[in-house]
């Protein structure tokens, strides 16, 4: 769950974390004089870094938009802007299809 509190392009977000990962988060932040919030940031950055990297994962955000579940901001920040834009083309076209199918199927 999250607020839509938007400051300095930032989002307030209220989740549940188990406590171990707290202490170390508060650790590290004490180590390395950031707060938690920038280590938990730092951390889910990284985490993203590295699924965006994977086909698969690329592919099922593409199903996504595909599907109406995402949008295309969404979808550009996870596969960038040049195959966005392919792929809401493609999307463009099929719902084009769709149409000229049905089109056909009532004659």
């Amino acid at each position: 769950m999250y607020t839509q509190n938007r400051i300095m392009g930032t989002t307030r977000v209220n989740f549940r974390l188990p406590e171990e990962l707290i202490e170390k988060a508060d650790v590290a932040a004490e180590v390395s004089h950031k707060n938690r919030t920038e280590i938990v940031v730092e951390a889910l950055r990284g985490y993203l870094d590295d699924i965006e990297d994977q086909d698969a994962f690329r592919e099922a955000v593409v199903e996504l938009y595909l599907d109406d579940e995402i949008g295309f901001d969404a979808l550009k920040e996870f596969i960038g802007r040049q195959d966005a834009e392919s792929v809401r083309a493609s999307k463009t076209l099929l719902g084009r299809g769709d149409e000229l199918a049905d089109d056909l199927a009532d004659l």
